[in-house]
């Protein structure tokens, strides 16, 4: 018996591209200052200079990558203590961590940063409202037989 053998014709299919989301231009800026900032497990590597620029984060317009409006305020914080919000703008580099932590690494780098420039106007500013301080709370670990985490208990039996 002969079995008959057939070709498959299979279609080319072209493979989709999705549209890239346009990333913040690099800033080339040869007069910045650099400090970094840490807050849980997050660190945060700052480059602050003159100019009226969007602030960069990790090649994202800052309102594109913290986009929930609440949050406007908490990363701005140094520029309004310091007053020169549109007089410096920043580029950060931000690792690790979560929300809350990545937004309090990067207020103590443009802190840190802000204090370099200008030590004798914007350090005791900075310092009486509390950022220049690093934060060093961090998650509490995890006890050995105690049923996961750091301070749960395993369930006594009944007697």
């Amino acid at each position: 018996m002969a079995t008959k053998l057939t070709k498959k014709v299979t279609a080319k299919v072209k493979p989709v591209i999705k549209p890239k989301a346009p990333k913040a231009t690099n800033i080339k800026v040869k007069n910045f200052t650099q400090a970094v900032g840490r807050r849980k497990s997050a660190a945060a590597k700052a480059r602050v200079f003159e100019g009226k620029q969007e602030i960069v984060i990790n090649n994202k317009p800052i309102s594109e990558y913290w986009s929930h409006g609440s949050l406007a305020s908490l990363y701005m914080k140094p520029f309004v203590v310091t007053d020169t919000v549109g007089k410096y703008s920043a580029s950060v580099k931000v690792v690790g961590s979560g929300v809350n932590g990545q937004i309090g690494a990067f207020v103590h780098a443009v802190s840190r940063a802000l204090a370099v420039i200008n030590p004798e106007v914007f350090k005791p500013l900075l310092r009486k409202s509390g950022l220049l301080t690093r934060d060093s709370r961090m998650k509490e670990t995890r006890k050995v037989g105690q049923g996961g985490k750091a301070r749960k208990k395993k369930q006594s039996p009944k007697r």
